[in-house]
């Protein structure tokens, strides 16, 4: 990793380089993982996703949050590659899978794609687990297809209201724009900021590169968003969710309120709840080890 960054800063002085250097990094991580990606048809998208471990072992499916992609998850997936089938797929809209405007983007229909992606495949059964808008899409998929949920995991999951507003809620309540939707790519710096305490090290041309890759996005971010947000919400149907749950959350999470975190513990009939002190939204990207410990301990104590 060392060695790539020292040529990632080689390369910052050519333009344009630093998606390139992202990519390459991104690339690196995600071989050593045991991950490959691979692509097929999903409701008329080629959807792309990792995959990675032994084909005939359980599977785990890792779903991203809004804005993101299955990058996200390499470092917890690393953690599993050897016993378990991973499968990390960039949801509609996100990723190197296609944005198609007028598709929807609500959470059902998300959830259905992933249930479409997981016949393609011919897998049955799957422990499922997103962060944020992935964990209102896990969510979703586990209270749709019961009996093809092993188990549910919930990272600072979107899906449900929280007792008290989160930064980001206070921000938009009070007309400031969505922090994730600008098109000038210096607010990068203050959506970053929210959304880890604990980020992972960017070159600044790196991250520059990030910035004006999601700023030029940001008329599609605003159509996804307006699909699922606040939308389909899960308050009341909590309690037909009948897998076994485990809810992460970062007590530093800015994006989500933390106190959502009980709402899911309170209305699932089977979910425990591991918080983290000074992590942000993106526990398995922060903390990985600690984040797929936690989750591989929850998946051994499975019936």
């Amino acid at each position: 990793m060392l060695v790539l960054l020292a040529a990632a800063a080689i390369w910052a002085t050519y333009p344009g380089i630093g998606r390139l250097a992202y990519d390459v990094t991104i690339g690196t991580e995600t071989r050593l993982a045991g991950l490959h990606t691979e692509h097929t048809e999903v409701d008329e998208l080629q959807m792309a996703y990792y995959e990675g471990g032994p084909l005939d072992a359980p599977t785990i499916v890792l779903l991203h949050g809004f804005s993101a992609d299955r990058d996200v998850w390499a470092r917890f997936a690393a953690k599993f590659d050897d016993d378990y089938h991973v499968i990390i797929p960039d949801l509609a809209g996100h990723g190197d899978t296609p944005f198609v405007s007028g598709l929807d983007y609500s959470a059902p229909a998300q959830a259905t794609r992933v249930a479409g992606l997981l016949d393609q495949l011919g897998i049955d059964q799957v422990h499922i687990i997103g962060n944020s808008m992935g964990g209102f899409i896990a969510a979703t998929f586990a209270l749709e297809n019961p009996e093809r949920t092993l188990s549910l995991g919930l990272s600072d999951a979107a899906g449900v209201i929280s007792p008290e507003p989160s930064d980001m809620n206070t921000m938009t309540e009070e007309g400031n724009t969505n922090p994730f939707l600008f098109t000038d790519p210096s607010q990068y710096d203050d959506f970053y900021a929210m959304t880890m305490e604990k980020p992972p090290f960017l070159p600044g041309f790196v991250k520059d590169a990030l910035a004006q890759d999601q700023a030029e996005r940001r008329d599609q971010l605003a159509e996804i968003t307006a699909d699922f947000g606040g939308n389909d919400l899960l308050d009341d149907r909590l309690a037909e969710i009948t897998a076994p749950s485990l809810v992460l959350w970062g007590e530093g999470d800015r994006i989500i309120s933390p106190t959502a975190a009980k709402v899911w513990v309170a209305g699932l009939p089977d979910a425990r709840l591991v918080t983290y002190p000074g992590v942000g939204h993106l526990p398995m990207l922060e903390i990985p080890e600690l984040t797929a410990a936690n989750y591989r301990a929850f998946l051994a104590n499975l019936n």
